[in-house]
């Protein structure tokens, strides 16, 4: 009986020496919390300006000239009405292209902004990962079931590592952005 039970104690201590731990953060808010985010988002935000504002005078420029050829395609003849047609094809192809270019711009100058931002969260969440001895760590988003009790959190920890205000969350981030979108 004694063996039994030592046997048991050894191969319960065994398990519990390879007992693995794993965590679990959320990246999303890490990285869209962070400072340097909010310089990123302001940026982003310029360059869409002014991407708005070109994209503006080109639909004005179109839109003038669709008047005038409203108005006066009737007086016209057929070389004008015609050159006058290929000018306004010609014009909308150009400002289909700019939106479309443009938009691959911003989403190429977003990455750029937010890429040192994101390996700046992995360093900090690997960092916290191994001074805690955690074998591994999953995308809070992505979890479908976690035992709070058998994984660490290492969002707050992270937090602080990023310097992200404790009282900034997710929801008060899209209040502040919702306000500036009012202004």
């Amino acid at each position: 009986m004694k063996k039994i039970l030592l046997v048991s104690a050894m191969v319960f201590a065994t398990m519990s020496c390879f007992a693995q731990k794993f965590g679990h953060v959320n990246t999303t808010e890490l990285v869209q919390l962070c400072p340097e985010a909010d310089k990123a988002r302001e940026i982003l935000k310029a360059s869409t300006a002014e991407a708005q504002a070109t994209y503006k005078e080109m639909a004005d420029e179109y839109n003038t000239k669709l008047e005038a050829y409203q108005q006066k395609s009737s007086s016209w003849t057929g070389a004008v009405r015609e050159s006058k047609e290929k000018e306004l094809a010609a014009l909308q192809q150009r400002i289909t292209e700019f939106g479309e270019n443009v938009q691959q711009e911003i989403d190429q100058q977003q990455q750029t902004q937010f890429k040192p931002i994101a390996e700046k969260a992995k360093s900090v969440i690997e960092s916290i990962a191994k001074s805690k001895g955690l074998v591994c760590v999953f995308e809070t988003s992505s979890l479908i079931y976690k035992d709070a009790s058998q994984m660490v959190d290492l969002t707050p920890d992270a937090r602080k590592a990023m310097n992200i205000p404790a009282g900034r969350t997710m929801e008060s981030l899209a209040a502040e952005l919702q306000a500036q979108q009012s202004k």
